[in-house]
Formats: structure tokens, C-alpha cells, sequence
């Protein structure tokens, strides 16, 4: 057994990676990866020509039954969904633009709009780079199959997705204390100059917590529902400021209560969008590091 452990323990960040991505949840991701282990220990190791490309598609088939079993549920899911969030283990991908683009709040959010399949190809395809044989294996299609599904959903994607300007850490750290600085102050003129003119704020909390039930749009309305936050939160509110899904966040308190994430998009020196997650059930392990790689 120890030579099974060995193997799926040192690929074990990638297979996180890959199961996040599908899913959009840590914690269902460590679900996946635990079947996915217990699958692995009853396969005859000499059978294995590639352990990579191995493990990459029985992950990938179980993250595919995971996804597809709780579709009912996000049918029925109360407001907008958004993924959890990822905590990163330090430098991880901070070197690595593909790997860090691909597990940002915004390029998980357009994942969402893509069917299980294609989401899965689109991983595994561009994120990843397997070829489409070791990809058709995971998804149950031919490969020609894969090759149209990986163009699709490459369009579909490209269309939805900003082009991704990396921002450097400090930078998109000082912008997100200057605006929660210039929220405190209620100035919303100056607050609107920090924000691009059509920043949207996103908030996930299942009905479970007080939160906008629709995405809100624009710099105005925006502004004045942060600063309307701030007052109700008053001075028993705190802000801690932390990075998650390799982007700016502030985690947010309530005398010692952790209330939630906020994760900010900044796009050419302003603030585009706004990703508060609220869900208590998404926050209970949120704190929690995560090794990711590709």
C-alpha cells in the first residue's frame, strides 16, 4: 500500500487542482479525492503505464458523478452561487500565470457556465494540457468529440472572460486597503473613483444570511451598498485582510465571528468586480491552505 500512497501523495496538490476546478469546492474536492484514493488502492499497479494521466481521469470521472449529483441542488440554490473560497498555499502559484488565472474567482465563476463535460475538457485540455485521448478516457467521448467540446468551450470562455492582466500583489493590496479606507470615510464621490463604471458586486449566501439576493451593477450602486455594510456593521465590525483564489480578499468579522469573504477583481488600476460569500456552510473550512499545482 505504501507504494499507492506514495504515488497519489505526490500528485496529490494537481489532483486537488483538478477537482477544484471541476466542482468549484474544496470540501467536495476532498471528498472526490478521498474515493478517489480508496478506487486507487485496489488497482494493480503494473497495469499503470502513466500515473499522472491515471489518477488525472479517475479524479476527473468522480469530480464529473459529484457535479452532476448535486445539479438539483444548485437549481434550487437561493440567490447567485459562486464557488468557495480557495485558500492558497503560499507561492503556489504565484509564479505560474496559467495556474493562478485558472483557479481566480472570475475564471471559476465562467467555469460555471459550462456544462459538466466541457468543463472538464476545458480543464483538463487548457489548464493542464493533457491530449485528447487521456481526456476522452475521463469523459466517456471519442476524441473527436473532445476536440469539438475543447473548441467550444474555449470560445464560450473567451467570450465570457476578460482578457487576464496579472496585478502585482502589492498593488492590488494597496487598492483594496484605499477603498475600504474611503468606505469607512462615506465619501461615496471618491469611493466611485476607485471603481470601474461597471463593477459588480456578487454576494453567495444560500437565504442562510442577510445578503443581496442579484448581482448589483455599477459603481454607484455599489458604492453605497458597501458604505451602507459598513454603518450596519458599525463598530463591532472588523476586516482582516488575506488573498484568496490568488486575488485580494478581506475576511470579515463580527465581534470574533467570521462572517464572511470578499474577494475583489481589480481590472486596470480599479475595482471591476466584488465576490462576497456569505454561505456560513462554504466558510467552515475556507481558512484552511490548500497545495495546489498543475
Amino acid at each position: 500500500m505504501s507504494e499507492h500512497a506514495d504515488r497519489f501523495t505526490a500528485l496529490r496538490p494537481l489532483l486537488f487542482t483538478i477537482a477544484y476546478e471541476i466542482l468549484g469546492s474544496a470540501t467536495e474536492s476532498d471528498d472526490v479525492l478521498q474515493e478517489s484514493y480508496l478506487r486507487w488502492a485496489e488497482v494493480d499497479l503494473d497495469t499503470v503505464r502513466d500515473t499522472k494521466s491515471y489518477l488525472a481521469q479517475l479524479v476527473t470521472r468522480q469530480s464529473l458523478n459529484a457535479l452532476r449529483a448535486q445539479a438539483r441542488r444548485r437549481e434550487e440554490y437561493v440567490g447567485p452561487w459562486l464557488p468557495e473560497p480557495l485558500l492558497v498555499d503560499a507561492d503556489d502559484a504565484g509564479t505560474d500565470l496559467v495556474l493562478a488565472e485558472s483557479v481566480s474567482m472570475a475564471m471559476m465563476v465562467v467555469l460555471e457556465s459550462l456544462s459538466p463535460d466541457e468543463r472538464a475538457v476545458f480543464v483538463l485540455r487548457e489548464v493542464f494540457g493533457f491530449g485528447h485521448d487521456e481526456i476522452a478516457s475521463a469523459v466517456g467521448k471519442t476524441a473527436a468529440a473532445v476536440r469539438q467540446m475543447a473548441h467550444r468551450a474555449r470560445e464560450h470562455v473567451q467570450a465570457r472572460r476578460k482578457r487576464f492582466e496579472p496585478v502585482d500583489p502589492a498593488t492590488s493590496e494597496q487598492i483594496t486597503l484605499q477603498f475600504f479606507a474611503t468606505a469607512a470615510t462615506g465619501d461615496v464621490s471618491k469611493l466611485i473613483e476607485l471603481l470601474a463604471p461597471d463593477v459588480v458586486w456578487t454576494a453567495d449566501s444560500a437565504g442562510k444570511v442577510s445578503a443581496a439576493r442579484r448581482p448589483v451593477h455599477g459603481a454607484d450602486r455599489v458604492a453605497r451598498l458597501i458604505i451602507g455594510l459598513l454603518r450596519t456593521a458599525g463598530t463591532a465590525g472588523r476586516v482582516e485582510m488575506a488573498t484568496f483564489n490568488n486575488a485580494p480578499a478581506l475576511k470579515l468579522y463580527l465581534g470574533e465571528r467570521f462572517e464572511g469573504i470578499i474577494t475583489v477583481e481589480i481590472t486596470e488600476g480599479r475595482i471591476s468586480h466584488f465576490y462576497a460569500m456569505r454561505n456560513p456552510e462554504k466558510l467552515t473550512t475556507a481558512t484552511i491552505p490548500r497545495a495546489i499545482s498543475r
